[in-house]
């Protein structure tokens, strides 16, 4: 089971609703007070216990809490669970999703009821800084930063490595780029690029983004390093073992020459606005082999601009993707995930003779709540049912909000029947649960299903999806709160 820890400030509470909105989604939780990060309870009032160690740290912003507090209490969090998740939940404060971001949350929930989903979204997600750096980036003409004494051919491949980098979608395809770039610019035996994250005030992390080659002593593989000998994997083995110079180059955010037993090493940070994002390392080996030239430090130098700001910009583009492939109210997948994902799985299912399931998900009678209770008492049914739905169905099952107050489950490698089962389970969950609007309402609400699985109804995504459709309203047209499936229909 997924954990969690709840930190409060001393002498604030947890909103019991904050409590049971997890527990009603499958996840155990525990409560820890700022100076107290050892021992938790459960709910206030129970008997202390051991902290479990969280999957993710939720801080309940308040009105008291200023932004140094909130600062002072995540960065508590992040040295006390390194690797947790770090998550604000700012119902009751006035800081925007932005600010808090800023300061170093890994995402933020506007109401109790987005945690469940936004948790599962993040899961399996290193901790990393999701927002841009407070300052944009400056741009500066490359010209007036490269060396002046570059011959032509030099000059023409440190242009083309700028130019391929505005390519680069992701980290690794930029990072990938760099390294293919720069390897005939400085000879080097290895390169590395390491991202790095930071943990605490002082804690600091590096992983390996990407690399290109290796020296003499990594070409042989020992016989006791079995896990690279299974994944014949070399960011693998460099992970953990950065050099001095790596950890050097960002300390004091410059570039570094230096020598290492063996080694001759060339760290430079890749920095954007006031961030070290991660450090960039050429490596030789050898007795014989030559240090790296002032000449070759300050081609280096003027390279890694660009490519610090190609990561920075790859950042951006994924968060973009994502917002444009997640609904903002209950942080489920959207409409447009939904066609792309079904699409993949369809042409799965056919490859492998395999199947693939959909089912389709109307309220009953949501209007009579926003018009009994308003809209915003609505959206926050809408948010519990999101909640609802995902403790109802596996990790590997995807939950959408189609629209309105309808939802799609779609699931993979699962026939009809399987599927009809799954329905069946949350069509209970939903009439059992008593939705509170926000404002402790206890508002009973049913939900109609109609269920459609490849091959055995549709032969695409599109008719898949509309047979679940139609299987949904005759659900609606028998007597609602109940499932339907495709193949009662008598259509095929």
């Amino acid at each position: 089971m997924q954990h969690v820890i709840l930190l409060k400030s001393e002498g604030e509470r947890v909103e019991p609703a904050l409590v049971e909105a997890l527990r009603a989604a499958g996840l155990s939780a525990s409560v820890a007070a700022g100076a107290s990060p050892l021992t938790a309870a459960r709910t206030p009032g129970e008997s202390p216990v051991p902290m479990q160690s969280p999957t993710a740290v939720i801080y309940e912003v308040t009105d008291q809490a200023g932004a140094a507090e909130v600062g002072a209490m995540l960065r508590h969090a992040a040295s006390t669970w390194p690797g947790a998740l770090l998550v604000a939940c700012r119902t009751r404060h006035s800081l925007d999703q932005k600010s808090l971001m800023r300061l170093g949350f890994d995402a933020v929930a506007d109401e109790l009821a987005q945690l469940p989903a936004l948790l599962r979204e993040l899961e399996g997600h290193q901790h990393r800084e999701l927002t841009p750096p407070a300052e944009p980036f400056e741009s500066t003409t490359i010209g007036t930063l490269l060396p002046a004494k570059l011959n032509a051919s030099r000059l023409r491949a440190a242009f083309e490595v700028i130019a391929a980098l505005h390519f680069a979608t992701d980290q690794k395809s930029a990072a990938q780029t760099a390294l293919a770039g720069l390897a005939p610019l400085v000879r080097a035996e290895r390169w590395t690029i390491y991202l790095i994250a930071e943990r605490g005030q002082h804690a600091v992390s590096f992983e390996p983004l990407a690399s290109r080659g290796l020296t003499a002593s990594e070409r042989e593989l020992p016989e006791s390093d079995w896990r690279r000998a299974l994944t014949s994997d070399v960011l693998l083995a460099l992970s953990g073992a950065e050099s001095g110079a790596v950890r050097q180059a960002v300390a004091v955010s410059d570039v570094i020459r230096k020598r290492e037993g063996q080694f001759r090493l060339l760290a430079a940070p890749l920095v954007s606005g006031e961030r070290v994002l991660g450090v960039i390392e050429a490596v030789r080996e050898g007795d014989g082999s030559k240090s790296f030239t002032a000449a070759e430090a300050a081609l280096l130098s003027a390279l890694i601009v660009p490519l610090a700001a190609a990561l920075a910009n790859s950042v951006r583009i994924a968060e973009a993707e994502l917002l444009s492939l997640t609904d903002d109210l209950t942080k489920l997948h959207n409409a447009r995930f939904l066609r792309q994902f079904l699409t993949s799985e369809v042409r799965r299912a056919r490859r492998y003779d395999s199947t693939v399931s959909t089912i389709f998900i109307d309220l009953d009678d949501f209007k009579e709540i926003n018009d009994r209770h308003g809209h915003l008492a609505g959206s926050h049914v809408l948010m519990e049912m999101a909640t609802v739905i995902l403790t109802g169905v596996r990790d590997t099952d995807i939950v959408t909000r189609y629209g309105g107050d309808e939802f799609v489950v779609v699931l993979p490698e699962t026939g009809a029947e399987m599927a009809a089962r799954v329905a069946e389970r949350i069509r209970e969950k939903v009439a059992a649960h008593l939705f509170t609007g926000g404002r402790n309402l206890a508002l009973p609400l049913t939900a109609s299903f109609g269920v459609a699985a490849f091959p055995a109804h549709a032969h695409s995504p599109q008719q898949l999806l509309a047979d679940a459709d139609a299987a949904m309203y005759e659900a609606k047209a028998a007597r609602k709160n109940c499932v339907r499936s495709a193949t009662e229909l008598g259509r095929r």
